[in-house]
């Protein structure tokens, strides 16, 4: 698909659907870049923040709150994708059975989908949850940016601190995955995971180079983004 130019990130990003099983599911063409996480995590408000459209996605304080995957339409062949959050345990048996058999399907044989923006709290440790979420990509050859969010919550090198050492974990664990710090709060890693999702999608966002703005504490996390990707075939498991 050819790159198109879109200056002001996403001006005419719209709800498009929600969707509780992979049937319901957008026809399979295009380009799409889903978040994830644990619920409470910051997913939408990351969503949002990147975006640059702070009602996109429905935020809550109550977590476990995003039951249905959400599709966001960029324009008519790029979307968005608020996958739900998981972790939260109220929710029922039989709706986090129903959440596992869409997830393996979305992220195994959704052909357009193109990466995973995985958020987690900086202030805590990856969970079960979060490795099987990561080894689900990574095993659908799904190229993965790990956002450690809510990181104004932290000192400056409190912060630093936690984003090596999950780098390290990462790295120990054999997983090629790019990590940086983001609070959409402060702002802080908003560009460059912007202009990661964009790439992902096709898109050139020329406005946003001209204008950089606020490029936090971890500047170098898209380029070292774009150096793992290579390890990920645009084309992957797609070819099928």
């Amino acid at each position: 698909m050819q790159k198109q130019v879109i200056g002001t990130f996403f001006p005419e990003a719209t709800f498009l659907l929600s969707v509780d099983t992979p049937e319901q599911m957008p026809p399979d063409r295009g380009a799409e870049v889903a978040f994830a996480g644990r619920s409470n995590a910051g997913k939408s408000s990351a969503l949002n923040a990147i975006s640059g459209r702070r009602m996109l996605a429905r935020t809550s304080k109550t977590p476990g709150r995003t039951r249905l995957i959400n599709f966001f339409a960029v324009d008519p062949s790029r979307r968005l994708v608020d996958l739900p959050g998981y972790g939260y345990a109220k929710v029922p048996a039989s709706v986090r059975e129903r959440w596992q058999e869409s997830m393996a399907v979305f992220l195994g044989h959704r052909r357009c989908l193109r990466g995973v923006v995985m958020v987690a709290d900086i202030r805590q440790s990856l969970g079960p949850l979060d490795w099987q979420m990561l080894t689900w990509c990574l095993d659908a050859r799904m190229p993965v940016h790990l956002l450690l969010s809510k990181s104004d919550k932290l000192s400056h090198g409190a912060a630093v601190r936690a984003l090596v050492a999950a780098r390290r974990m990462l790295e120990d664990a054999g997983m090629a995955v790019s990590v940086q710090l983001f609070s959409a709060s402060s702002r802080e890693g908003v560009d460059e995971a912007r202009a990661l999702v964009l790439d992902w999608l096709g898109v050139d966002g020329r406005e946003n180079k001209k204008n950089p703005g606020n490029k936090g504490r971890e500047s170098g996390a898209y380029k070292q983004s774009r150096k793992n990707l290579r390890d990920f075939p645009r084309s992957g498991r797609r070819s099928g």
